[in-house]
């Protein structure tokens, strides 16, 4: 048996998701520096009062999934997907309701989105928005490469890192690049350097990138953006 499998997210999974969030995301040099004196279990205290409400937003085009360890029902990792409003013929077609159905969050009561809404408008999210113009360039660039694609987006891959190295990121990616296959859709991706191998691995192209120097916030010296492409039927 796999020591790992992926499985459908609800929202009781928020806090957890949130969580992984986080701390995958410390491992990023340049995320980090917008949190400047906050720690990084504050900052996942944080993140858990929020991805509850972000698992109920925009469900007709979401899709998420979360990395179980088998031997010990952990949750480890997880992906956000979005669907395209146009794509192939069928796709176009089709309500985004009805794709992918396995991973599209289930409703919930009135009682308890009203609850995802109070934890996430409480908490503290509030960082140094100074590195904003990094982000620019690359929004400008993701956005023209996407135009009119129909692409099914991967929008978010973590891992907590001590899970890292064990295929948990590249099952997540080839579960969804199955899906893709199934809908006709090719799949976008804006990865950082970190995650290359695994896009890689699983057969996407890179389009472009972007290196920028983030020196002068007190960064490495390199934040780098890679828009990558796996094109469905293509190995």
């Amino acid at each position: 048996m796999p020591p790992f499998a992926t499985s459908p997210c609800t929202v009781d999974d928020g806090p957890i998701l949130g969580h992984i969030n986080v701390f995958a995301f410390w491992t990023d040099s340049t995320w980090v520096l917008i949190w400047r004196d906050k720690t990084v279990d504050y900052v996942a205290q944080q993140g858990a009062r929020r991805t509850s409400r972000n698992l109920l937003t925009d469900t007709a085009h979401r899709r998420h999934q979360k990395a179980v360890d088998l031997s010990s029902g952990a949750v480890v990792g997880f992906a956000r997907w979005i669907l395209p409003d146009i794509g192939t013929e069928a796709a176009a077609a089709t309500n985004p309701e009805t794709l992918w159905p396995g991973a599209r969050v289930p409703a919930v009561s009135k009682e308890r989105q009203d609850e995802a809404e109070r934890e996430f408008a409480e908490a503290d999210w509030s960082f140094d928005d100074e590195l904003a113009e990094l982000d620019e360039p690359v929004t400008e660039m993701k956005n023209r490469l996407m135009e009119g694609k129909g692409y099914l987006l991967l929008d978010h891959l973590a891992v907590l890192p001590e899970y890292r190295g064990q295929g948990v990121a590249t099952m997540l990616v080839e579960s969804g690049v199955r899906e893709a296959e199934k809908m006709g859709l090719d799949v976008f991706v804006l990865g950082m350097k970190a995650a290359l191998g695994v896009y890689k691995k699983v057969g996407f192209k890179l389009l472009d990138k972007i290196i920028q120097d983030d020196s002068r916030f007190g960064g490495k010296g390199e934040y780098g953006a890679y828009f990558l492409v796996k094109e469905a039927g293509k190995q």
